[in-house]
């Protein structure tokens, strides 16, 4: 997907389309993923439109950042951080990036499993 109206992340960043949001600011946007796949399963995006990890550049270090560490509040205020919580990004079709607006994944609320 592209960035602007075909993208359904930057709808929700819009406004355009309904989100349970948990936190938005003028460069990041956090809200419920539709299919979790945990108790807790947040994801944080960038307001604006980056595609994937590839896209980042050296000017989005602090964006890059930002995300992370909003994540981790989020987990403090879902109650998981103590017990423990997983945070990835996933990057094109190998990567199983479904939707292509970077975005952090925030999982946890239970034991997870492990990758392979």
């Amino acid at each position: 997907m592209t960035g602007g109206n075909g993208c359904p992340f930057c709808r929700i960043v819009a406004g355009e389309q309904d989100a349970d949001i948990v936190y938005q600011d003028d460069e990041i946007t956090a809200f419920w993923d539709r299919s979790p796949a945990a108790p807790v399963h947040i994801l944080f995006v960038p307001n604006r439109h980056i595609e994937s990890v590839n896209d980042l550049e050296e000017d989005d270090t602090e964006l890059a950042g930002r995300l992370i560490l909003q994540a981790k509040k989020v987990a403090e205020e879902q109650g998981i951080a103590e017990s423990g919580y997983r945070l990835f990004f996933n990057a094109g079709p190998d990567g199983r990036q479904s939707v292509y607006h970077l975005h952090l994944h925030l999982m946890g609320g239970r034991r997870l499993g492990i990758y392979r």
